[in-house]
């Protein structure tokens, strides 16, 4: 067996992020919109850097406009994660590309993404559950809506409730009042910080949130004080390294701090973020972590572990999970 061959536990996937062009540019032309712009000449995604890329992300959004449409993005999605072996994923889902955090429209939205879920799971062996997702620089207000729809629809399926987008955008504690309303419905809390933000975004969303996984996290290496909490409280880091290498935050994977990380101690786990943007998949993460660090079978086997550990889904499906990693590091 080789490495990207094993079966993965994916923590950190935007599901709009994770639409092929191909599926986005067909979804246009059904509705006679023009977004060329988005797009290379090779047909891959066109953006300059991670604030251009928020807006093409944005522009592409715009070709979703009905749950069927979601329901077949979903489909074409986990095709391509389990096609690079990930046997569980938890994606972002954000009611704002969903029904304009309208919780009836919402519903609607999220019954399609259950459904093909459902026949993904079915069909090739994958499970998904969702993490309601906010978008931080659309601002707090529209953060409670997005909030009332996560807590309205709390259950199996939505596990968790986050919040994405431009961390140069305001402070955790301006979105304190959608997290604890998130927490008090049942769902588990995770925060992107650390990618644009420095460590102090770190710090201030385990602090101010309490989230008990950061999306990215990876600027904490800039404050060793940080990192040891961080390994001390097992606080588990998103990483998506290929997506970081990709927004030049780091110039390679050999120079990405996940390898320091994980010999401090800290529970790191390994995602793709927005796959088709940054020109990744599972597999190609675990052949260049693999390349940069020597990580044998037995780190990327405590690294899938350590991800189901990390995993906001209830205990009977991380036990048939788990299985599953056995079968496949056997």
């Amino acid at each position: 067996m080789t490495i990207n061959s094993l079966p993965k536990v994916e923590l950190h996937l935007h599901l709009e992020g994770g639409a092929p062009p191909a599926f986005i540019k067909g979804l246009a032309k059904e509705k006679k919109l023009d977004i060329s712009g988005i797009f290379n000449e090779d047909g891959s995604y066109r953006f300059t850097d991670f604030w251009n890329f928020l807006k093409v992300y944005e522009a592409a959004c715009t070709t979703l406009q009905r749950p069927e449409d979601f329901y077949r993005l979903t489909l074409a999605v986990l095709e391509e994660s389990a096609k690079n072996g990930v046997v569980y994923s938890e994606t972002f889902l954000s009611p704002d590309f969903c029904g304009g955090r309208d919780v009836g429209a919402w519903r609607e939205y999220l019954h399609a993404i259950q459904e093909a879920a459902d026949k993904a799971q079915a069909t090739m062996g994958i499970t998904l559950k969702g993490i309601v997702t906010c978008i931080r620089h659309f601002g707090p207000e529209k953060a409670r809506q997005t909030a009332r729809c996560a807590a309205e629809t709390a259950g199996d399926f939505i596990v968790g409730f986050g919040i994405a987008g431009d961390e140069k955008i305001g402070k955790p504690k301006d979105y304190l009042w959608s997290f604890d309303a998130a927490r008090e419905a049942g769902l588990r809390i995770t925060a992107h910080a650390g990618e644009w933000g420095g460590p102090e975004s770190v710090r201030e969303a385990i602090h101010d949130l309490g989230a008990e996984r950061i999306g990215h996290g990876v600027r904490a290496i800039e404050d060793l004080a940080l990192v040891d909490e961080i390994a001390e409280k097992g606080i588990v880091l998103e990483v998506c390294p290929g997506s970081n290498v990709a927004l030049g935050i780091y110039p390679s994977f050999r120079k990405h701090p996940i390898g320091e990380f994980y010999n401090r101690d800290v529970k790191v786990t390994i995602s793709t973020d927005d796959p088709p943007f940054f020109h990744t998949t599972m597999a190609r993460e675990y052949d260049m972590l693999n390349r940069a660090f020597d990580w044998d079978e037995g780190v990327f086997d405590k690294i899938a572990r350590t991800s189901l550990d990390a995993a906001f889904c209830d205990a009977d499906t991380k036990a048939r999970i788990l299985k599953t990693l056995e079968q496949g590091h056997a």
